[in-house]
Parts: C-alpha cells; structure tokens; sequence
C-alpha cells in the first residue's frame, strides 16, 4: 500500500485487521526453510559474521526475538513487541523520496534448532496488500567448529504490477534493506 504521508498507529492496526485472513501472496508458504524458492522468484542471500562466542550468538539470538534487524532509519516494523510465531502478522513501514509504503507480512514459522549448527531465526511472507510477493528469512546461526556467529537473511520475491513499473528501484531498496539489516543486527550484538 502506497501513501502519500506517514500513517497514524490506528490506522496501521486498522490496516493489519484487514490482513487477518488474508492468505499468503506467493506460493509454498515455507519454502525459505530448504532454500528452494518458486520458480521465476529472484533469490536474495546475504550473510554476516556478526563475532564469535556462544555469548555473541545468545545476544544474536536474542536481538532477532526482538526484530533488531529493523531497527533501520527509514524502516518502521509495526509492531516490535509481536512475538515471533507462526501466524503473527506485521508491517512494514518504509519511507521513500516523497511518498510511504506499508507493507503487510505473516510469520511462516519459527527456526530454533541445532541441527547441523545451533540457529534462531524466522521467516515471514507476504501478503497481498503488499508491494512484492515473496517470503523472508531472518536467522542467526552459532557454528562449533570454528566458533562463529552469522547472520543470515534468504529471501525470495517477485514484484507485483504496482512495483514491477518500478522494478530497479524496488531492486535496489531490497539491496538497501539487507545492507541496513546486517548493520542494525551488527550494532544490536555490540550494544549488549
């Protein structure tokens, strides 16, 4: 959903009870978990080493369970105090040159586990009030056998008509996005 000014919090919950039986924009909900995106979805994949230490991969964890990977200056996440669980809904709220963006997504599932390595994380898709159709992951993951920590972020998308007509710069916000991300997870570790 475009604006032409920021939106008031009441209409911003307003907006996410609308998205409540909303289904999933894209197909295979869930298929960021084996990486294997729909066919003619673009891959996204970034990844960084946020230290090492079991303690470094605690804060990680914890600063996912409190979306600090949004804690972006021209990114609003409505609301951070949602608990991560499958079938809890957001937005996301973006400044751009001029205009907002409000972005509705659920969660698909919760990642907690230790199989091949200890990783916590999330995905969540997209539904139809927004821009793309896709599905994103967000995790931290605690690697043994040399003692690093990393933050992952696997995403695919595909824009819809309304972003397609502006396909580079959609392009290029996602890049931003994840360039931001990795910086707010980075602070958020060195912060605790």
């Amino acid at each position: 959903m475009f604006l032409l000014r920021k939106p008031s919090a009441d209409f911003i919950r307003n907006f996410l009870l609308t998205q409540v039986n909303e289904p999933f924009s894209y197909p295979n909900p869930g298929a960021t978990r084996e990486e294997s995106a729909p066919r003619s979805y673009l891959v996204d994949h970034h990844r960084v080493r946020l230290g090492t230490g079991e303690s470094i991969y605690e804060q990680a964890s914890l600063a996912i369970r409190q979306w600090k990977m949004f804690d972006i200056a021209w990114v609003q996440l409505c609301w951070p105090d949602t608990p991560i669980q499958k079938g809890a809904s957001v937005a996301v709220l973006a400044a751009h040159a001029g205009f907002w963006s409000l972005n509705p997504c659920r969660v698909v599932y919760a990642l907690e586990g230790t199989d091949p390595c200890p990783k916590c994380g999330f995905a969540y898709g997209t539904l139809p009030a927004h821009g793309e159709r896709g599905e994103e992951r967000f995790s931290v993951e605690f690697h043994r056998s040399d003692n690093s920590v990393w933050y992952d972020i696997y995403a695919f998308s595909r824009p819809r008509f309304s972003a397609r007509m502006a396909y580079l710069y959609s392009r290029a916000l996602q890049k931003r996005f994840a360039e931001d991300s990795m910086a707010a997870m980075r602070r958020a570790v060195a912060s605790s």
